[in-house]
């Protein structure tokens, strides 16, 4: 079975399958879901010291910190699963 990993910036990945959703972090009820899972150990910080500007969230119910734009690890997200569509069919 192969594994797509979805960059979220500066050296790593996540496995593309397992995302739900990629969110900004600027609302109130974002930044309530990054304290709760900071505070239930579910929180992956992969900002590498930056400014947070994507909130990820896992299967897991993992929440992973990105600095990279969220609308940009989006079309990412986008276009990894057009990549594997084309691959699909025969």
């Amino acid at each position: 079975m192969e594994q797509n990993l979805l960059n979220i910036g500066f050296g790593s990945s996540v496995i593309a399958d397992r995302v739900v959703a990629i969110v900004s972090p600027s609302s109130a009820p974002m930044k309530r879901l990054k304290d709760d899972a900071k505070e239930e150990k579910r929180l992956i910080d992969a900002t590498y010291g930056r400014r947070t500007r994507a909130i990820i969230i896992m299967d897991s119910n993992h929440v992973v910190l990105s600095a990279i734009q969220s609308e940009t690890v989006a079309q990412r997200y986008a276009m990894m699963k057009e990549g594997s569509k084309a691959k699909d069919v025969p």
